[in-house]
């Protein structure tokens, strides 16, 4: 506004000059971000992986408000579920993880829902669960196999619902969370044995992921290889050309029971230890 406060203007343009930077840095790292946590980290060739990450593009852009994702240790799911989270219109949002086999139960309920101040003896100040830091956006489930039976009834409530209520709250707060599930347990035996229930099993299972296991997927081993070289030659700033033949045969022959994580580790050993150009 006239007459110009030139020192308020030269203030208010820099303002500006600092904003629009940090705007263009903000999208910078979530393309960084979503490059690093996107489908380019999924190494695969297999026909049951290019299905897969087919099937999961298609889940991505979805509605879906509920995924179940399970397979073996180590072959990927956590990986699987920032895809999703990446390639999906909440990727602007939170993803936030967990693992429910590392908490408690009594600590597990105040994780997940949040809880009122005064609402137990620790609760000194009110405190957001994971469901409202996650509002908009995706929280993964890692091992929901572990959950209690307990919190199992009431997560399936909030997804009914898509409704939490804090511990010592007596509102209703309303959500908008996708809810990915992640499992290395069979699912279905845990609900015959009565320790993981139905109903929330056939609610999760809506849009079911299944990876397989390295060892049923074998043409995928050698990319991976080469995938962990690259990436671990700009990690420890060397420069090995990749791997002889008699190695690229035992590393295809092998089972793999720890899966990509188990080659990924050897990978990595091998990396720090050879001096070479080649790993033998």
């Amino acid at each position: 506004k006239k007459p110009i406060d030139f020192d308020e203007f030269q203030i208010t343009v820099a303002n500006a000059i600092d904003r629009s930077q940090l705007r263009s840095e903000r999208d910078s790292l979530r393309e960084e971000i979503k490059k690093r946590s996107g489908y380019h980290e999924v190494v695969g060739r297999s026909p049951r992986m290019l299905e897969l990450m087919n099937f999961v593009r298609k889940v991505a852009v979805s509605e879906a408000s509920t995924v179940l994702i399970q397979g073996e240790s180590g072959t990927g799911k956590d990986l699987i579920a920032k895809a999703i989270h990446y390639d999906s219109v909440r990727s602007s949002k939170p993803l936030v993880a967990i693992n429910c086999s590392a908490i408690p139960e009594t600590l597990m309920e105040a994780e997940l829902f949040g809880h009122e101040r005064g609402a137990f003896t620790d609760a000194k100040a009110q405190k957001k669960g994971l469901f409202e830091i996650a509002d908009g956006g995706t929280l993964l489930l890692d091992e929901i196999g572990e959950m209690s039976t307990y919190l199992q009834a009431k997560l399936l409530r909030v997804l009914e619902d898509q409704t939490i209520r804090r511990i010592g709250g007596v509102k209703d707060i309303g959500i908008d969370v996708r809810v990915i599930a992640a499992s290395n347990r069979d699912l279905e035996q845990g609900v015959r044995d009565g320790t993981f229930r139905q109903d929330l099993f056939y609610r999760l299972s809506i849009i079911p992921i299944f990876i397989p296991p390295l060892r049923n997927r074998k043409e995928d081993i050698l990319p991976l290889v080469d995938f962990f070289i690259e990436r671990y030659n700009f990690r420890f700033r060397k420069s090995i050309k990749g791997i002889t033949q008699e190695a690229r045969d035992l590393l295809v022959q092998y089972d793999w029971p720890g899966n990509v994580r188990e080659l990924k580790n050897a990978i990595e050993r091998a990396m720090i230890l050879e001096d070479a150009d080649f790993i033998r």
